[in-house]
């Protein structure tokens, strides 16, 4: 009898569990970008409040929830459990929901994203790990990348909902509101029920101390070389938000202006899985060179481009950009890390980027104040020219290492 023959995504192979984990990604995100495309105008046209304070609540809840990633990882390791974690983290972020709806005042909706952002830090960095524990080595890319798929597919689905509800319900903020607390509790529920933790192995060290010098030295420099070439790249793809600026400021109504996170995170949707995938086959450095290349694409034409156009072309590469990169480095640090420090791996990884991401964002700005959107975008270029540039020396310092660990190892 011939083994049948394996589809290219290899869906029939991923775990069930994490199949159950990408669907808890896709019903929190559905809830979340409901509320979240509709909060800053919300807050600007219902309750008052100016765009700074908007600004100032945006920076201070993702700041939080690359804070508490790094924590939350790094207990994970020391408990040697991961699901429960990931749950609260889950648990928490549905909690916050219903009080979107019923929030009187500013304050109510700031504590209430603050929360919800904790929920996010808490649970990411656990939930990553949990797929490298559930999933076997040759088939990370693709785990990782079916998750991305459908935490991008929640993107899309979200914002498209706000936006067929409010036209249902003649523009009730509230009444939305209450239906996105819907998908967020059926997350809940699928991560509790529908996610089994694979029996830690016994002879898997114990770890007591995750921040300790000790403890850090395990982590190796192909993780740490990872974890550098990410910071960098990152510097390169700051916040969508200037997506959304440099449509409008080439002349896309404002209307339809949202309508650029859609096409960004379909493409986001429609290549991390493949991408994941095929880097299980072909390696996973290739592919990230590929999307190194696609988003200096894209920032060459949003920086150039005068036309509405041009720059769909260079959001939808953006997001192309995305699924190949995403997936694919979080597959690298699960390969990296050893399998006691998965957590504090994705914690320290997560807070890096994060930290980046809000450098890169700050300096975006500031860039376009000064010099406008073309000085931006040609600055994400050439931040994207310099990690591409160390992507050999790490693929080089990995097989180095990996050839003299293969010879220093006695033979059966």
């Amino acid at each position: 009898m011939t083994d049948q023959p394996r589809s290219f995504l290899r869906w029939r192979e991923i775990p069930g569990g994490v199949w159950a984990l990408g669907l808890v990604s896709l019903f929190m995100d559905v809830s979340s970008e409901m509320i979240h495309a509709l909060l800053p105008l919300y807050l600007v046209t219902v309750l008052g409040t100016s765009t700074l304070t908007v600004g100032i609540i945006e920076g201070v809840a993702e700041a939080t929830a690359s804070i508490t990633k790094v924590f939350s990882g790094a207990l994970s390791d020391y408990l040697g459990k991961r699901k429960w974690l990931a749950a609260a983290g889950y648990g928490l972020a549905a909690l916050t929901k219903p009080v979107f709806p019923m929030a009187s005042s500013v304050g109510w909706l700031v504590a209430a994203r603050f929360v919800d952002r904790i929920g996010k830090g808490i649970r990411g960095a656990p939930r990553d790990a949990l797929i490298a524990d559930l999933t076997p080595v040759g088939l990370r890319g693709s785990a990782y990348g079916m998750r991305q798929s459908l935490d991008a597919a929640g993107a899309v689905l979200g914002p498209l909902l706000a936006v067929v509800f409010m036209a249902a319900l003649a523009n009730d903020f509230t009444a939305v509101f209450w239906i996105a607390v819907i998908p967020a509790f059926i997350s809940f529920a699928i991560i509790v029920f529908g996610v089994r933790e694979p029996e830690r192995p016994a002879d898997l060290r114990q770890v007591t101390a995750p921040f300790s010098r000790a403890e850090l030295a395990r982590l190796n420099i192909t993780y740490w070389m990872a974890v550098g070439v990410s910071a960098i790249f990152t510097l390169a793809r700051f916040s969508e938000a200037f997506l959304l600026l440099r449509a409008q400021s080439a002349g896309l109504p404002v209307a339809v202006v949202p309508m650029v996170l859609v096409v960004m995170f379909i493409a986001y949707t429609a290549s991390a899985w493949p991408a994941g995938a095929l880097s299980d086959r072909v390696g996973r450095y290739g592919m990230i060179v590929a999307g190194f290349v696609l988003l200096m694409v894209a920032d060459l034409l949003l920086a150039l481009g005068t036309e509405v156009l041009t720059v769909m072309i260079g959001v939808a590469l953006w997001g192309l950009h995305m699924g190949l990169t995403q997936g694919l480095l979080a597959a690298l640090i699960a390969d990296a890390a050893p399998a006691e420090l998965r957590g504090t791996a994705f914690g320290v990884f997560n807070l890096v980027s994060g930290v980046a991401l809000l450098a890169a964002s700050i300096i975006a700005g500031a860039l376009w104040d000064a010099i406008g959107p073309a000085g931006t975008f040609l600055a994400g270029a050439a931040f994207t020219a310099v990690a591409l540039a160390t992507l050999p020396f790490v693929r080089w310092r990995t097989r180095r290492i990996t050839s003299q660990s293969s010879a220093a190892s006695p033979r059966g």
